[in-house]
């Protein structure tokens, strides 16, 4: 299941069209009107649905935001926490093209950050893409490989729906965890959950602008930042809206001398 088929490469037109060329211009680049995409990953209890919140209230600036739930609600038990105010969308079901359906709903709201809770559910929960791929397969034979190529076109049109959502985008994820043997403050060896990589699909952060990991005493690390102030930081348990939205704000409001 989890052998994915290579990408389909095709081929790049030779030659365009004159018109095709007048159409082409190139023009200074610069940050304006660029939303963030934030990715948080994490174990059970490590608080990457607080912090993601926290995140996405300081990027909404005191407005209203969206939050699409698939933890039973867990988002709704830090409504009012600091202040923070937000709109729920509760899901039972896992379907990539529901997950479209509510990014459209919360752009048609107009609102200025939603925040997915999780995207794993998206990945290998009741419908989702792993189950679109089961069910494909059936009309090949059983062939879940085959089953991908159905499933593919789901799993990136959902991507392609993130990343061109109006607002901000901060996606929280759960990681697969495993058990090792860590010494501890006292010089002995415990055994310590510790997360490995996001469950979606293998690459998801590429899609991220900025991605992090939380581990199980709230201490998030930095995997990816194209944002400098955050490049490789590490933080104890961060003020999402003043540690991380502000600087991402700060970010993409600048932008060098033209």
């Amino acid at each position: 299941m989890s052998q994915l088929p290579p990408p389909v490469r095709r081929a790049q037109p030779q030659q365009q069209s004159a018109a095709a060329e007048d159409a082409v211009g190139f023009r200074p680049a610069n940050k304006a009107g660029r939303k963030a995409r934030i990715s948080i990953q994490g174990v059970s209890g490590s608080g990457k649905t607080k912090t993601g919140l926290s995140i996405a209230w300081g990027l909404a600036e005191g407005e209203r935001f969206g939050v699409i739930d698939t933890e039973h609600g867990a988002a709704s038990l830090y409504a009012g926490d600091h202040g923070i105010q937000f709109d729920v969308l509760q899901m039972d079901r896992y379907d990539p093209r529901d997950l479209i359906k509510a990014l459209e709903a919360a752009a048609k709201a107009r609102y200025p950050v939603v925040k997915v809770d999780s995207l794993s559910h998206f990945w290998k929960g009741t419908d989702g893409t792993l189950d679109q791929v089961e069910k494909a397969a059936s009309k090949y034979g059983g062939n879940s490989f085959a089953g991908w190529k159905d499933g593919t076109p789901l799993q990136n049109d959902m991507v392609a729906a993130l990343l061109t959502f109006p607002g901000h985008v901060v996606a929280t994820m759960r990681s697969q965890t495993e058990w090792v043997l860590q010494e501890n403050a006292r010089g002995r060896r415990e055994p310590v959950m510790v997360g490995m990589r996001a469950e979606q699909r293998k690459g998801i952060e590429y899609e991220f602008d900025i991605a992090a990991e939380m581990d199980i005493t709230n201490r998030l690390r930095f995997l990816k930042s194209r944002c400098p102030a955050l490049h490789q930081q590490i933080l104890e348990r961060p003020d999402g809206a003043r540690d991380i939205a502000k600087p991402v704000l700060d970010w993409l409001r600048s932008n060098p001398a033209q």
